[in-house]
This record gives C-alpha cells, sequence and structure tokens, in this order.
C-alpha cells in the first residue's frame, strides 16, 4: 500500500502525538517490547502557524514499529502512536531568508556500545512533495488554533536486519538547526 503513497494525489498525514507523549532532547526514545522491529525515522518537521504558515522547523524523530505496521494497514496508529514514540528538538529555528527548510542536509547515526551501527542521510531537496503542499494540506480541513508541527516524512531507514535496543543512541543532524540526541529504553506495558 506505500507504493501508492508517492503518486497519490494527497500526501501521507496522520496524528503522531499529543504533547504530553512526546520526547525532547536527551529524553528516551521508547520502543514497544511488543515489537521485533524499531527503527528511527529522522525528518524535517515543521512550525506551522495557526493560519497555517511554516514559521520555523526543528528536527523530529518518527519512531515506527516497522513490524506491526507491516502486518495489517490498520495497525498505522498501534505502530506509530505511544508514548515516547515521538521525539522533537533541540529547539526551533525561525523560517527566514536564511533557513527555508529546502536543500538541507540530514543525517542519522545510531551508535551501540559507543560505536556507530547505523548512519545515513539525505538532503530536503530529494522530497516528493514541497514543504508548502504539506502546511496547506493539513490546514485545509482541520483548524490548530496553537499550530502545530509537522514532521515531513523520511527517507532515511535502517535496513531490514536492524532494530533498536535498549542502551542504543539516535543522532539526527539538520543542517541549520542542530543536532537531535536521544537514548533508546524498551517500554513495558
Amino acid at each position: 500500500f506505500y507504493d501508492r503513497v508517492y503518486d497519490a494525489e494527497r500526501p501521507e498525514l496522520f496524528l503522531k502525538a499529543t504533547p504530553r507523549r512526546v520526547s525532547g532532547p536527551g529524553q528516551a526514545i521508547r520502543v514497544r517490547s511488543d515489537s521485533s522491529w524499531t527503527v528511527p525515522e529522522p525528518e524535517l518537521t515543521l512550525v506551522v502557524s495557526p493560519r497555517g504558515r511554516i514559521i520555523g522547523y526543528t528536527i523530529g524523530n518518527d519512531v515506527s514499529a516497522r513490524d506491526i505496521e507491516g502486518e495489517n494497514p490498520l495497525y498505522l496508529p498501534q505502530a506509530k502512536v505511544y508514548r515516547h514514540s515521538c521525539i522533537l528538538g533541540p529547539a526551533i529555528t525561525l523560517a527566514d531568508e536564511t533557513v527555508d527548510g529546502t536543500g538541507l542536509g540530514i543525517h542519522l547515526q545510531i551508535c551501540r556500545d559507543g560505536k556507530v551501527i547505523v548512519q545515513g542521510g539525505t538532503n530536503t531537496s530529494q522530497m516528493n512533495r514541497s514543504l508548502g503542499e504539506l502546511a496547506e494540506y493539513l490546514g485545509r480541513y482541520h483548524d490548530f488554533p496553537n499550530g502545530a508541527v509537522l514532521m515531513t516524512g523520511t527517507s532515511i531507514v535502517p535496513g531490514d536486519e536492524f532494530t533498536l535496543q535498549e542502551g542504543d543512541e539516535v543522532v539526527i543532524e539538520i543542517e541549520h538547526i542542530g543536532v537531535l540526541r536521544n537514548p533508546v529504553k524498551v517500554m513495558r506495558k
């Protein structure tokens, strides 16, 4: 079903987290104990005003339980929407002439026992949809009186043989925005 997302008229949009389910810099990423394949998804994240205008950028990590997600498309909320599976930070960089969100390098590094075991990179210029289109679509039939943050999607996903483990450290860097570092913890019920 994901093959259809990239050519579809509508972008893929879903609720990731309410504020109390979000972790910040240095706080733990939680992986579900009932998942055997959980990965980070580093993403440029838009800070959108109540009127739908992009006013800033931050780093997002859309942690996903891939095995649960792959079992059934209706399991997407269980795979992506749980406590501390949404990581944001380290700060908000204002959208202005110096940082416009296009052409930014995104880098992922995962360390285990002090060694880099996964690394990858991409650039926001590779995105299938424009940032403005994503923000506009989000606000079409929704209102956000306090604004919203919108993760834009990832193209850096570790291979099928990799899963996050307790004690790993996930480091995401986006040019002109900063570095987001988080330890990994397994979440029990």
